[in-house]
């Protein structure tokens, strides 16, 4: 039997953005975020996912996204970012699931 990902752990709402050219109220073409998908996932605090940079006084908190597949989310990827408990995650990286079942996204917010 293949890999499965069972509903019930997928109990909080995250919303996928990707950057690119979207129309302004004034009908203007202008870089910007813009929803790609919002659905369902688990969310949970990476393994050591606390890393200090000594270069900069900020602490990166890694976080892995685990969502199920779709046509619309199935190229996910670093240039987008996932919005989730006011704060915006950078993706690090997206890896799909047994065939087409789901996808681990591991992402990363700066904080102070």
């Amino acid at each position: 039997m293949g890999f499965v990902l069972a509903a019930g752990r997928l109990d909080r709402k995250i919303a996928i953005e990707r950057f690119g050219a979207v129309e302004d109220e004034h009908g203007d073409r202008v870089e910007s975020w813009a929803p790609l998908a919002n659905v369902s996932a688990e969310v949970v605090p990476a393994p050591g996912g606390e890393r200090y940079s000594s270069s900069e006084n900020a602490a990166t908190a890694l976080t892995r996204f685990t969502i199920r597949w779709s046509t619309t989310v199935a190229d996910v990827n670093p240039k987008d970012r996932i919005g989730y408990g006011g704060r915006f995650y950078n993706i690090k990286s997206a890896i799909e699931l047994g065939r087409r079942v789901g996808i681990e996204i591991l992402a990363a917010v700066e904080t102070d």
